[in-house]
Formats: C-alpha cells, structure tokens, sequence
C-alpha cells in the first residue's frame, strides 16, 4: 500500500483531551486514529455520579471545531458532556478504534533505510523512527507519533489505612459511587473534602443518608461557582500567570467577603493560600451546596481518618465513630507507569515531564494531554493544548497545507473503527 502518511499519528484514550487532539491533528492534515479499551467515547464521565455537572461553563468548556449547545445551559451535566463527546467523533468524523487496550509504548527500532519498524520501505528515508504501541490481542501498532490521553483521573486510589481490612461496614471508592440511594437510612462518613467528596456528602444529605460526616484532613479553600454572574473559572484565568504570592492574598480577601467563616461547624479556613495549594496540586472547592449543608448540620466536618477497627473508625483527634458505610473520595492516581514508565518520562508522583506541545527530549514525538487540573478549567486547557500539539507536530513531521486537501482519504489501518454515534 502506498500512501503519503503510511504511519498515523496514534492517540491514547477517547475522552475530550484524545478527541480534541485527534480533531486538530485532522484539521491540520495529519491522520489520527484514537485507541480507546473501553467501548465508546467518554468512558470516565460514563462513570461518573449522577449529580455530576462541569464546575466550568459552557462556553468555556467547547472543544475545537464544535460549541456546546446553549440548551445544555450554564454548567453542563455530566450526561450531556457524554453526549457531546459522541456529537463530537461524529462531526469531525474521528478514527475511533475501540475495545483495544494499549499496555507499553516503546521507540520503533531504526531500520536499514533509516526510517522505522512498521514504514513504507522503498527510498531512503530520513523520517524518525517513530513508536511501537503493544496492545491487547497481541496487536503491535506502528505509529509516527503517540499522544497519551489517558485521562487524570485514571486509577482510583484508596489509602492503605492500618485495620482496613477488618473494617465490617461497606468501604468504596468515590470512583464507583453513581447516586445516594443505595445509602437511604445509613450513616455515612466521606472521606476527603475535595471537590468531589464535598458533592457527594452533599448529595447524600440531599438524597436520604441518616447521617453524613466528611473527614477533613486539609481544610480546603471554599470559592462560589459564580458570583453575581461572574464565574469563578473567569477569576481562575485572569489570575493564573500572576505571582502566587498576589494570588493568594486576593484569595484572602475574596474568601473573607464572600464566603463564610465555617470555624464554629469544624471547617477553618485554610492556614496556606489558595494559589499556593492549587500549585501543590489542590484545586479549590466550588460551592454547590457545601456551604449550606455544613451550616445547616447535615453535613458535619470531622478530622481525618488514621485507622480502622473492626466496626469502628479511628480519626485522627482520636475520636471513634461507628458509620454503616465509608466512601473513599480519595483521588486518583495516573497509572502510566505500566505504559511509559520506562521511558524516564514520569516525575516522582507519576506524572508526565513534559505536557501539551512539548516532548521529552529523550522521547521525542511522545506528547501528553489533560495530565494538570489548571483553575482555568481542564476542558478549556485541554481544547488550547490540542491546538499546539497538532501544529507542533505538524511541524515535525513536515505536513504542508495541501495534505489537508487529502485528509479525508485515509489508508486502512487493519483495526475496525466504531460505528459513528447516533
């Protein structure tokens, strides 16, 4: 087979950073084709609580080529998000191939014509050697380029708290909590006052939970969604190049004027300053709902968890208490490390080196998107990293212009892309 571009530019994971890259490589004349393992687009926000709405608007949320609908509203639902990401795929007619499960990526090795494993073949060729993906069914895929959406939420991480496992109530990850009712009449304890854990307290208080306690080991800063038809996501922008010093005292006075003092319900204010927790990797909490729960009693703030036994769970004032069920709202970690982890391009918290349209000097032509949870929204940073990685990587690969004339005729892959959705 003959073809200009015999080698596509692969794309790891079908939620909105892979699309949008896959989007703007196409837009660019650079063929794209997403591997995704589950069976559709959007898999992560499939799998997220019910009561799930983007903290970031609408209109700030869009990724390249496509708005969101206005009929979505302000904050978009986390089923409507889904939809999009299908309406998505299927407007810029992605290369999607599903049910494929990429395990290691691995440099090509440079063949006798100076190109990589997996190339045309024929003249001398001064093309870099490109990458080797290693997939489920024994698949290895010869790509030019990989770009790594896997998502920052990948893996769901659950403390190894000493006791746990003689813990006789029912103990879950947030990651598998959908809605309240399965905790109608319980007394639960969250644990972990993320934005995450703040909303499901919220959600269970809301929804029927006897009793609701979120164990706080860090107090977090409490910021409005919107003030006065301003969103909180406009401020995170403007801000985000300032010095953290500045940003932190106009947090302070911000937070003093439009949030109240929780002291008294056992949530403080936090002793460090907001832009210095967000560069530590806390994004602070937007208020939906939090703020009155915790004043109304129905969601009480207690200290976080050190231990458990048997029945009981130990916090860390050396309080017990006795709740019928735990939701870890704990985090996630990025689980690469399986996939690149020997490539040298992870720091110590596993996450990439490099991101958006930079590559690791000692990778070149890997790149990364949606690994950082920036205040000016991840959907909108993802949409602008998209941008750069498809013209940086046009770039490197030497696409010109005209090749965008002819990328709507793409040579197979010999994998079975999806079905375009409904």
């Amino acid at each position: 087979m003959s073809s200009t571009q015999p080698r596509p530019v692969y794309v790891i994971g079908a939620g909105p950073g892979g699309l949008a890259v896959a989007a703007a490589l196409r837009a660019r004349g650079v063929r794209a084709v997403v591997v995704e393992k589950s069976d559709g687009v959007g898999a992560s926000w499939r799998g997220h609580y019910a009561r799930l709405h983007l903290h970031t608007t609408r209109r700030l949320s869009a990724l390249p080529g496509l708005a969101m609908p206005r009929r979505f509203g302000r904050w978009v639902s986390r089923d409507d998000v889904v939809r999009y990401l299908e309406k998505y795929a299927e407007f810029h007619e992605l290369e999607l191939v599903t049910g494929v499960e990429v395990t290691r990526i691995e440099r090509a090795p440079v063949t006798a014509d100076g190109g990589g494993a997996g190339g045309a073949g024929g003249a001398a060729s001064t093309e870099e050697p490109g990458w080797l993906l290693h997939a489920s069914g024994g698949r290895v895929l010869a790509g030019r380029a990989v770009v790594v959406a896997t998502g920052f939420n990948h893996t769901p991480r659950l403390p190894d708290w000493p006791g746990r496992d003689t813990y006789t109530g029912a103990l879950a990850h947030a990651a598998t909590y959908r809605d309240p009712k399965p905790y109608e009449g319980r007394d639960v304890l969250v644990v972990g006052a993320g934005n995450t854990g703040a909303e499901i307290a919220v959600d269970l208080a809301e929804g029927g939970a006897a009793r609701v306690r979120l164990a706080v080991r860090t107090a977090p800063h409490i910021v409005r969604r919107s003030t006065a038809g301003w969103p909180a996501q406009r401020t995170g922008i403007l801000v985000r190049r300032l010095p953290v010093c500045l940003v932190d005292r106009l947090g302070a006075l911000t937070a003093k004027a439009s949030v109240p003092d929780l002291t008294a319900y056992g949530l403080p204010r936090p002793e460090s300053g907001l832009y210095s927790r967000v560069r530590q990797g806390a994004i602070p909490v937007q208020d939906v709902g939090l703020i009155a729960a915790v004043r109304a009693g129905t969601v009480e703030p207690v200290a976080a968890v050190e231990a458990f036994d048997g029945a009981e769970v130990v916090l860390a004032d050396g309080s017990r208490i006795t709740p019928d069920a735990v939701v870890a709202a704990t985090g996630y970690r990025r689980g690469l490390e399986g996939l690149i982890g020997h490539l040298g391009v992870l720091d110590e918290r596993g996450r990439p080196l490099a991101h958006g349209r930079r590559t690791p000097a000692q990778a070149p032509g890997l790149y990364f998107t949606g690994f950082t949870n920036p205040i000016s929204g991840m959907f909108r940073e993802m949409a602008l990293d998209a941008e750069k990685i498809a013209k940086a990587l046009a770039r490197r690969l030497g696409v010109r212009a005209e090749a965008r004339r002819a990328a709507a005729h793409l040579p197979d892959t010999g994998l079975r892309p999806i079905d375009p959705p409904a």
